[in-house]
């Protein structure tokens, strides 16, 4: 029997193909939905989760160190400076005020370093960072290893650069976006502002003093003891002194280039 003139007959074939082509459209709705929430989620994980515990774990690693240093005062206070070999002072121990501005509570002096009795451990925790423009106070500790210290929220120490106070350059990295971004305002700095080196013996303030808005991820002479940079050699110094190197990822959220703070130590009290 032959269909009626202008009316098309649907098979069932032409039926089956276009329930196959809804549940291929279909699936693949339902795909990139899941895909979109996957992805959400890991960027809230970024950009949220990694901040908060970062920064709790931060706040809690000031807390100790600053817990530790009180009771290691109050021993101190009530047994006197412990004894090295022979009945001497222990080592790294300072006895002559003239020779430590950490004790005496001066500024210091140029070519009269206070260095630490021993270098810190890898990836221990040891000195707190404050800068009060910014309203930052997180821990300092041994290395720029990405998971056992930036990714906790900590600024990392450059290994092989100076310690806090002493000549040369003291050179530390933090992460601008996830992870605690202690260092995401690090632009804001300006010329004159302070940051603060608390250690268990001291307080260093160095005051900033220039600001490299971008550089190479390798260029080194931003860290080296008389900081210059080698890409941009108009920016750095010439001669030496007691220096402090902040450095971070520019521009924001990636990781191309480095931003880099100096700043030059203008005192040093007592712990």
């Amino acid at each position: 029997m032959r269909a009626a003139a202008g009316v098309r007959v649907v098979g069932h074939g032409d039926r089956r193909r276009r329930a196959r082509g809804r549940r291929v459209l279909w699936g693949g709705g339902e795909l990139l939905v899941t895909a979109g929430l996957v992805l959400l989620l890991l960027v809230a994980h970024q950009m949220w989760w990694t901040n908060r515990e970062a920064r709790r774990g931060a706040e809690r690693a000031v807390a100790a160190l600053e817990r530790q240093w009180e009771e290691d005062g109050e021993g101190e206070r009530g047994e006197g400076t412990a004894a090295g070999p022979g009945g001497g002072p222990s080592s790294g121990a300072v006895t002559d005020p003239e020779a430590d501005p950490a004790r005496s509570g001066t500024s210091l002096a140029p070519g009269r370093p206070y260095a630490p009795a021993s270098p810190p451990r890898r990836s221990r925790a040891y000195a707190v960072l404050g800068i009060p423009r910014l309203g930052l106070r997180v821990p300092v500790a041994e290395g720029v290893d990405r998971a056992e210290v930036l990714n906790k929220g900590y600024a990392g120490h450059y290994p092989g650069t100076q310690q806090p106070g002493e000549a040369g350059n003291f050179a530390l990295a933090g992460h601008r976006n996830t992870h605690g971004e202690p260092f995401r305002y690090l632009p804001r700095l300006r010329r004159g502002d302070t940051v603060e080196v608390e250690t268990r013996s001291a307080t260093y303030t160095y005051g900033v003093d220039r600001v490299l808005p971008r550089t190479t991820a390798r260029d080194v002479g931003v860290v080296r003891p008389v900081p210059r940079s080698l890409v941009r050699p108009g920016y750095g110094y010439d001669e030496p002194g007691h220096y402090l190197t902040l450095t971070t990822c520019t521009p924001e959220f990636t990781s191309r280039y480095r931003l880099v703070v100096w700043a030059k130590l203008v005192s040093v009290r007592p712990g």
